[in-house]
């Protein structure tokens, strides 16, 4: 996947304009990425939503949950994705920044059926999170991301890194607290700001089990851990709660191997070290 004249290029990767944009980025922007879910039932919702003239809203990609890649505007052109924001001493982030919406329900509600998003769509509790948002103080309930786009949303912002200098990661959240919670808590936002611009650039060989030695504390209500880094890995102990310090014993993509009266492997996003 390459980016050519503003576009990315590649397998999986769709171009679809959305006419909600606005002119051309001023010299030397965007410098700045936005980190939004669409709060949709699916990616091809989201696009169409976002391609239509009465929205008045538009991103510069959308991602979907298996890993695909549409593009509604041109990465030199303003998207209408960040709405009324601030941070940092500016406002009005759409002049600043790209845009990427996922593919995710956002905030779901506990019902006898499952895990219910705003639009009615149920989720299995294997696909929830419960969590605590970075603005709130209680835990709710939220749409997991999946591996694929998590994986996916970091490869692309190192390339719009390296394309455009980008010095700024943020999610909708931090740019609009109190009007938006997106991309919340299961997307490892921090992960991917430490991944992505704190990077050694002078090694870029394949990722490996790292060795660690340090303390972590989980950030979940439940965290479940498993015999090995995988999702359909077995458990091998009661889901650990918030709260708990583990010891980290080594770092594989995504995942850390703990310690705490067992062994096993947890979900790197719900651990704070």
């Amino acid at each position: 996947m390459v980016i050519r004249k503003h576009r990315f290029e590649g397998d999986g990767v769709k171009f679809v304009e959305s006419p909600n944009h606005g002119g051309l980025f001023d010299r030397g922007l965007p410098d700045t990425i936005i980190i939004h879910y669409t709060a949709g039932s699916s990616a091809e919702s989201s696009v169409k939503a976002l391609c239509d003239p009465r929205t008045k809203a538009s991103a510069h990609l959308v991602i979907g949950r298996k890993g695909s890649i549409t593009q509604l505007v041109m990465f030199n052109a303003i998207a209408w994705h960040a709405g009324k924001s601030s941070f940092g001493g500016r406002s009005g982030f759409n002049k600043y920044s790209i845009g990427i919406e996922i593919d995710n329900a956002g905030r779901l509600t506990n019902n006898p059926g499952g895990y219910t998003a705003w639009f009615g769509n149920t989720y299995p509790e294997s696909d929830v999170v419960e969590a605590v948002h970075r603005n709130e103080s209680a835990p709710s309930f939220w749409h997991q991301y999946t591996e694929e786009q998590v994986n996916l949303v970091i490869d692309i912002c190192i390339d719009l890194v390296e394309e455009y200098g980008i010095s700024t990661i943020l999610g909708h959240e931090e740019i609009s607290p109190g009007r938006k919670v997106d991309p919340g808590p299961a997307f490892p936002l921090d992960e991917l700001r430490e991944r992505v611009l704190q990077r050694d650039r002078s090694d870029e060989g394949p990722d490996e089990d790292l060795p660690i030695h340090d303390a972590g504390m989980v950030t979940a209500s439940k965290l479940n851990i498993r015999s090995a880094p995988r999702l359909d890995a077995a458990t091998v102990a009661p889901p650990l709660a918030q709260g708990t310090v583990v010891d980290i014993l080594q770092e594989t993509p995504g995942w850390y191997e703990v310690e705490v009266t067992t062994r096993g492997w947890v979900k790197k996003e719900y651990i704070r070290t």
